[in-house]
């Protein structure tokens, strides 16, 4: 185990019925006025919507409301939003939905204290300030519920780009299961999928930290045995608890403590492509990403692989171990090719140069634009 510091402010609500309590974790947080950030409307239809705002007025809460996050958020969007609060004078930022709202509202958070939000990406401007941010989850996936990282996209320059500070830790997260039953199939896969390439970015990076390792292959069985539970059954409430709980714990600091370091570099790449493709889901992509990067760099720490594929999957080679991943990305219902995504292999220089915007490219093995489009080319 390398030395480490641990430490996780937020506060976990979890449980059937648990959407209710916000009224009452937001006045004890001692806010007043909050700008309620949502996507598209489907919070209406599940009741979550309605509920939220009951409890909030049972408090005496203001509510400004704010809709229209949208999957990949926008840079724009949260510029908006960031008047929006100026103007209202909110104290607080409430987020009711999945990870692009809870990273909008991030930004939102922090915005309000900077003038030049995109600056903080471009890390010519700090964050040391933020407006606090509340979490009602309806789908479990980024983690962001539990973190300290928001991703927006510059839609002018095609930069999905990240921030993170301390400051942007939610201070609770709702996350209600059975609020999530009702997501369409593609969602629940995309999710999962995601959650998977959190765990591995930090585990494959791996060697000695067994207490850790541990947690991971723990955490990556219990995703995909759960997915197939909720295969066969998309009520079934064991199943979407222990997925929830998995995808929280794949982000908060507790997967990857210990370990070193970490290799974005597969996340990178989809980033660099829904940024030129903002309707590609961020699951959506990493399924067809992910075992690509996978077997282009198996070799850069081979025995760590070789642990994956034998005590995640069964499989007696990496080989195996990525072709059962395939299979079961398959089953569920995921794309396996980058032409399923819609992207046409005269895109894929685009697609290296843009991962290649924000800095180094990879921990295992720096990765170049060549190898970006080597890595990609078998999955066309």
């Amino acid at each position: 185990m390398h030395s480490f510091e641990f430490c996780n402010p937020t506060r976990v609500i979890f449980g059937r019925g648990t959407v209710q309590q916000v009224g009452p974790a937001i006045a004890r947080e001692g806010a007043h006025r909050v700008l309620l950030i949502a996507g598209g409307g489907s919070i209406r239809e599940n009741g979550v919507y309605q509920a939220v705002i009951q409890s909030l007025s049972v408090q005496g809460i203001e509510v400004v409301e704010a809709w229209g996050v949208r999957p990949n958020p926008e840079l724009a969007l949260a510029q908006q939003l960031v008047q929006i609060a100026r103007e209202q004078q909110v104290d607080g930022v409430l987020a009711v939905g999945g990870g692009s709202v809870i990273d909008t509202a991030k930004c939102v958070a922090a915005g309000v204290y900077v003038d030049n939000l995109w600056s903080c990406f471009e890390r010519r401007c700090p964050i040391d300030k933020a407006l606090p941010v509340f979490v009602v989850l309806t789908i479990s996936a980024s983690g962001s519920e539990m973190d300290p990282w928001a991703v927006l996209t510059q839609s002018e320059q095609h930069r999905k780009w990240s921030i993170s500070s301390p400051v942007l830790y939610p201070r609770f997260a709702i996350v209600d299961p059975s609020v999530q039953t009702s997501l369409p199939w593609r969602q629940t896969v995309n999710g999962a999928i995601g959650v998977l390439s959190h765990i591995m970015a930090t585990y494959l990076v791996g060697s000695f930290e067994e207490t850790t390792l541990a947690l991971d292959e723990g955490l990556m069985r219990t995703v995909i045995k759960m997915v197939d539970r909720l295969q066969a059954d998309h009520a079934d409430y064991g199943a979407r608890a222990n997925l929830a709980w998995a995808a929280t714990l794949a982000m908060n600091g507790l997967s990857s403590a210990g370990i070193e370091d970490s290799d974005w570099s597969a996340r990178s790449i989809e980033s660099a492509m829904s940024a030129l493709h903002p309707e590609v889901a961020h699951g959506a992509g990493m399924a067809v990403i992910l075992p690509a990067w996978m077997t282009y760099q198996r070799e850069n720490n081979p025995g760590q692989f070789q642990r994956w594929a034998k005590t995640v999957w069964g499989a007696g080679t990496v080989e195996e171990g990525i072709m059962a991943m395939r299979t079961a990305f398959q089953r569920w219902g995921a794309p396996s090719t980058l032409g399923d995504l819609g992207i046409a292999a005269g895109e894929l220089r685009d697609i290296a140069f843009n991962a290649l915007s924000e800095g180094p490219l990879g921990k295992l093995r720096i990765l170049t634009a060549r190898d970006v489009v080597e890595l990609l080319k078998p999955v066309l």
